[in-house]
């Protein structure tokens, strides 16, 4: 009986021990604050509509955590720092709001496959990560789109950018905020090519 009580109270005195140890952690987790323009109204005399493709990217950008690339060959992610939502979303969304704004289009909408529009754009998320064998810390951002006219099944404009941002300290706040900068200069450089020439296509 004696030997049984000693037994427990080791398991007992081991048992708060190891919950005493540390605290929990939980995952930070992020998302690209892209702000959307102001959205005027499309000119009487704009009757083109355009539908917006969710952005596709590589697989390893879709599993939540950020990423970041010790050498050019390989990827790392970060445990404990999340997206809070897919950033292909989040940029699909952005692009959206951007077209609705640039006055080109009596509708832009979110692509749901009918064919009662005139023009899709579609989009890839090359790339949204973390750089660290270059001198410093730094944030690479790519994209590229294309739009097709429906009734043809033509490409009538194409375009891919990238944009590198340097990042001050390294934390993941700082990154992530970096991240966004870089996204929103890389978005601007893609759209402002699209041409103006696709609102009196028919």
């Amino acid at each position: 009986m004696k030997r049984l009580t000693t037994a427990l109270v080791l398991m007992v005195t081991l048992l708060s021990a190891l919950t005493g140890c540390g605290r929990v952690r939980y995952p930070a987790y992020y998302t690209l604050n892209l702000p959307a323009p102001p959205d005027p109204p499309a000119a009487e005399s704009v009757r083109t509509s355009i539908a917006v493709r969710e952005f596709q990217s590589p697989g390893y950008l879709r599993q939540g955590p950020i990423v970041y690339r010790s050498t050019p060959e390989e990827i790392g992610f970060y445990e404990y720092h999340r997206w809070a939502a897919d950033p292909r979303t989040l940029v699909t969304s952005a692009v959206v709001d951007h077209l609705r704004a640039s006055g080109q289009y009596s509708a832009v909408s979110l692509y749901n496959g009918r064919p009662d529009i005139n023009y899709v754009f579609s989009g890839k998320l090359e790339k949204l990560e973390e750089v660290d064998y270059q001198a410093g810390v730094k944030v690479e951002v790519a994209i590229s789109a294309q739009i097709t006219r429906v009734a043809t099944g033509a490409t009538v404009w194409s375009n891919a950018v990238s944009e590198t941002g340097t990042v001050s300290g390294r934390n993941v706040p700082g990154i992530v905020s970096q991240m966004n900068r870089s996204m929103e200069l890389a978005i601007n450089k893609l759209l402002s090519t699209v041409p103006q020439s696709l609102e009196s296509e028919r």
